[in-house]
């Protein structure tokens, strides 16, 4: 995935119940960043991402 800058990084083994990633991902989508979650499965850490376009257009 090229043209992304990762904003945070959770491990994906996380409390039962808790979801850090989704609810960093919503605080910056409140603030109007397009951030989305993924997995990097390399690693076994969910990143969270904002694609270089989206970015651009969120600050303009």
């Amino acid at each position: 995935m090229n043209g992304r800058t990762v904003l945070e990084r959770f491990p994906a083994g996380g409390p039962r119940g808790s979801w850090p990633a989704e609810e960093f991902a919503q605080a910056r989508r409140s603030e109007g960043l397009p951030a989305e979650v993924v997995m990097d499965l390399a690693t076994d850490m969910f990143l969270v991402i904002v694609r270089s376009g989206d970015a651009a257009d969120a600050t303009a």
